[in-house]
């Protein structure tokens, strides 16, 4: 029986990450033992939530999973043709920080390097995995972007705002829709895939997550970019557009959006939470920096609680985030919509992490 709820949103995270860490030591966390985005997510989550609260334990636990894969030279097993492996060297700069310890630097400048080796479209998109030859993805918008614009503020090197800045433009050029302003999940510009669009190389839909992973990347990018970069102001006006574009598909009744975002009069669409918890994020996150307004942070209020009345709990009173759709390639509507959903995935429970402690200043004092 629940005793007593969380009554903030920085008491929701907690549960959040208190759950998984009853649950998991560090290392085992699924994946188990391994260099992954999946326990990144979740462990960028938790870090956003140390700063809020400030109890080490969060740390010591990021920390833990860190130096279960990190030998103290820097070692370490990664996958060395995708941009999935670069997310979760989020967590080493603040470890280094911290600790002043090299081996998290040299495991940096390793994940930073596997991007020189990386293959590139024909202007210099880097593509989503090898194995996806010729293809971007929105999702890698995120998973080497945001640790672009750290590495180059915490060891000078300033040619990665460029580069960074770049691939978004990419996505833009190649893969927005500007009747609805949203953008699809992945384009291929050799136009072999079976999904690609033979005109404009895109597929056809319009993931929820895809989406939300792009709107994390842009809206930390907004935090990480110098104020005098000559970047700023065009990014500042894409998220403003992408913010009320999510707006315009938010599900009126449970404040959530669904897996095929444009799509919620189909009856077999369904609504996901990962995605939605990644668009409150956004929201809240551009409403702070002022680039969207009242409306806006209305909306992120309204699919804040949605999240909260579809949590479940275990039996041992612990939270159960529910329909997380599982890792998932581009392809058509029936792709996405027979995806298997799982509860507690470690992306899903991540982003309501981050959702979460973003709500806080938006919730309190109402």
């Amino acid at each position: 029986m629940i005793v007593s709820l969380p009554a903030t949103p920085i008491e929701w995270a907690k549960k959040a990450c208190d759950s998984l860490m009853d649950v998991y030591e560090a290392g085992e966390l699924p994946p188990a033992h391994r260099w992954h985005y999946h326990q990144g997510v979740f462990l960028c989550g938790m870090e956003l939530l140390w700063e809020k609260v400030r109890e080490d334990r969060y740390l010591d636990y990021i920390q833990q999973y860190v130096d279960d894969l990190v030998d103290e030279q820097g070692n370490l097993y990664f996958a060395r043709d995708e941009l999935d492996a670069v997310q979760a060297g989020l967590l080493l700069f603040n470890l280094h920080e911290r600790t002043g310890k090299l081996k998290y630097r040299i495991a940096a400048e390793k994940l930073r390097n596997l991007l020189l080796t990386l293959n590139k479209t024909t202007e210099g998109g880097y593509w989503h995995k090898d194995k996806y030859p010729n293809q971007m993805w929105l999702d890698g918008l995120y998973m080497a972007g945001v640790f672009s614009l750290k590495y180059a503020n915490f060891y000078g090197e300033a040619g990665l705002r460029g580069t960074v800045l770049h691939q978004e433009k990419l996505m833009r050029k190649h893969m927005k829709d500007e009747a609805s302003g949203l953008l699809y999940h992945a384009w291929d510009e050799s136009r072999r895939m079976p999904w690609a669009n033979p005109q404009t190389g895109c597929s056809p839909e319009f993931w929820s997550r895809s989406l939300g992973w792009y709107g994390l990347a842009v809206a930390q990018f907004m935090d990480l970019l110098p104020a005098e970069d000559p970047g700023r102001a065009e990014l500042a006006k894409e998220l403003h557009d992408f913010v009320h574009a999510l707006i315009r598909y938010q599900d009126q009744e449970s404040g959530l959006w669904y897996q095929v975002v444009d799509k919620g009069d189909q009856p077999d669409n369904w609504l996901e939470t990962s995605g939605s918890c990644l668009f409150v994020y956004t929201i809240a996150r551009a409403v702070k920096q002022g680039i969207v307004g009242e409306d806006a942070a209305e909306a992120a209020r309204k699919g804040y609680k949605g999240l909260i009345q579809v949590l479940q709990w275990d039996e041992q009173d612990r939270l159960i985030l529910p329909d997380i759709c599982i890792g998932t390639s581009a392809g058509d509507y029936e792709n996405y919509v027979t995806r298997p959903t799982v509860s507690n995935d470690l992306h899903g429970v991540g982003a309501l992490v981050m959702a979460c402690v973003e709500m806080e200043s938006l919730i309190k004092g109402r």
